[in-house]
């Protein structure tokens, strides 16, 4: 909320199929990122997250491996849990290339084709309370596994620093970003965004555990030219010419 102060600790729950978070980052107003510590607790299914950030601006990304597979018939479920509060939540899925017959439910009309020729689909909530969840189901249909990146050409990315948002609101912005199903067909990537209002007050340093502390190495430090996407804001490996979250093909 609006009146929360930093530092804040958060604790995310995943699904434990997911194993460890493949990111778990902070951005500055400069736009740099810096790593996270963090403390992961296995709760059956779910797997929680525990981190302190002293930042308003959190990524956290993971890798859901439960698309299902049938003959050409691919599923996918998403559960919003409902940790937090959220005032607006937005989920993006993009269709993967050369997939027909695609379906979400709840259905929605909000549907574009990007810049990089592929179809997205955009479901939003206004807002939902502390234990109210929301599920997105998807099918559709693919004769192959070929991999979306596979098709597009690829160029190094503009850095993370000139993404900007699509949607803005006063207070927490929690967009969800389903954008895996493109790249990986057996394992869907999950992008979590926590954005705190900027006008909080930072609180005096508590006597927290080490272990919950922000940590801030140089090792962590992002260096500088590094390369992100421009759509999901994932940072690339050295080589990489799509993005291996979304599979964007990666801008210069």
């Amino acid at each position: 909320p609006s009146e929360a102060s930093l530092p804040a600790e958060l604790r995310i729950r995943i699904p434990s199929a997911a194993g460890e978070p493949n990111a778990l980052a902070v951005r500055s107003a400069d736009g740099s990122l810096t790593n996270l510590s963090y403390t992961q607790n296995v709760l059956g299914e779910w797997s929680e997250i525990v981190f302190t950030t002293t930042l308003p601006e959190v990524q956290l990304e993971y890798y859901d491996p439960t698309l299902k597979k049938d003959g050409s018939q691919r599923t996918f479920h998403y559960k919003w849990s409902g940790d937090y509060p959220v005032e607006a939540l937005t989920i993006q899925i993009q269709q993967p290339m050369g997939a027909t017959e695609m379906k979400i439910t709840p259905n929605t009309t909000n549907v574009a084709v990007g810049k990089d020729g592929l179809t997205y689909y955009v479901t939003q909530v206004d807002s939902l309370a502390v234990g109210q969840g929301f599920e997105v189901s998807l099918q559709y249909r693919k004769s192959n596994d070929s991999l979306t990146a596979e098709s597009l050409q690829v160029q190094p990315s503009a850095p993370m620093g000139n993404v900007t948002s699509t949607t803005t609101v006063t207070g927490n912005f929690i967009p969800w970003v389903l954008g895996g199903l493109g790249v990986f067909l057996i394992v869907g990537s999950v992008t979590w965004w926590f954005w705190q209002a900027r006008t909080v007050k930072p609180r005096q340093k508590s006597n927290r555990s080490r272990r919950r502390r922000l940590v801030i190495e140089p090792k962590d430090v992002i260096p500088e030219g590094a390369v992100y996407c421009h759509h999901c804001g994932k940072r690339a490996m050295p080589g990489d010419r799509f993005c291996r979250a979304c599979g964007t093909k990666l801008r210069p």
